[in-house]
């Protein structure tokens, strides 16, 4: 527990899937099922070697198969459950845009600041995101939390950690196949680690 017997100091650590073709061409992927490619399937077992050892209370994934196929390949599979709130930021009528395609219609466009042409909001994307939380802190959750999701709800998922609106994921960078791991300072929730590309091992639990 954290001091004065507040908020139990669990580490939440996000995954973003492996590479999809679309990832790869900069398109924005939200509702659309795209698989991940060669390099993404490599990448999650890469995750895996990554994340051996350690122990986690609770696994989820998107329900994307981008997603949920990075958690099966890391060897999360038979303990992975589907929430349905780690799903990517429904983008609406840009799904499958590049930025500089939306910016044709849409100058000087953001996600961070709009217009959703019949996708959700940033404080709807981040409404989910606390939900996430919510649920991993759960008194009923005995330890870390591991999550397998996307770029822009885990940035999201971030700013929410530390207390900042949802658009303030536009801070944190996220690359396909690294890890973040969200944590504490005594009382106060931080991130320590962040975009890390997965190269070895952790050191197993207790060690």
């Amino acid at each position: 527990m954290t001091e004065g017997g507040g908020e139990p100091e669990r580490q939440l650590y996000l995954v973003r899937h492996g590479q999809t073709e679309w990832a790869s061409l900069g398109r924005h992927t939200g509702r659309t099922d795209i698989p991940l490619d060669d390099e993404g399937r490599a990448q999650a077992v890469t995750l895996g070697r990554r994340l051996a050892g350690h122990r986690f209370a609770l696994v989820l994934s998107s329900p994307r198969a981008r997603a949920l196929d990075t958690a099966h390949l890391a060897g999360f599979g038979e303990v992975v459950a589907v929430d349905d709130d780690l799903r990517e930021w429904d983008y609406g009528e840009l799904e499958g845009l590049t930025t500089p395609e939306i910016r044709d219609r849409y100058p000087d466009w953001s996600i961070w600041t709009g217009p959703w042409p019949g996708g959700e909001t940033p404080t709807e994307v981040g409404d989910r995101a606390d939900r996430v939380i919510a649920r991993c802190l759960d008194a009923a959750v005995d330890g870390d939390a591991l999550l397998f999701a996307h770029g822009h709800l885990l940035r999201v998922l971030a700013a929410r950690w530390v207390g900042r609106p949802a658009n303030g994921g536009r801070m944190f960078a996220l690359g396909t196949a690294t890890l973040g791991v969200l944590g504490w300072d005594r009382a106060n929730r931080v991130i320590e680690t962040w975009n890390e590309a997965c190269l070895q091992p952790l050191e197993p639990a207790g060690g």
